[in-house]
């Protein structure tokens, strides 16, 4: 049985997780461990991580998501759109105009629940 043909695939997996662990390992090994009242607080939650479960918090966090969400899709389908609209005619621009309008919808019930409200 010749193994030979899988040598590339062999190499391939083990630089992968190379690359993947060697990081962690120096940054676990070398790295500084220095905890404290700030480090160890919750983080972007809002709330207590370590509290009752059922306890009531903002509703501003899910519509904050959305709102990126809404942002992040809307970068991500316009950069190939622009470069293909030649070839995508009439109908892939109105396609858009119509994807457009759907997020200028939540983007205006985002503004109405006043999720771009800061405090």
């Amino acid at each position: 049985m010749d193994l030979q043909p899988y040598l590339p695939v062999i190499l391939f997996i083990l630089v992968g997780v190379a690359v993947g662990v060697a990081p962690q390992v120096l940054g676990y090994a070398f790295g500084p461990n220095r905890p404290d009242a700030a480090k160890n607080s919750p983080y972007e939650c809002g709330f207590e991580a370590f509290e009752d479960a059922r306890m009531k918090f903002d509703v501003r966090y899910y519509l904050v998501a959305i709102l990126f969400i809404l942002f992040d899709l809307e970068i991500a389908f316009l950069f190939p759109w622009a470069v293909a609209l030649r070839e995508i005619g009439p109908s892939g621009f109105w396609a858009m105009m119509l994807f457009l309008a759907i997020l200028v919808v939540g983007f205006v019930y985002e503004w109405k629940k006043g999720a771009l409200d800061w405090e």
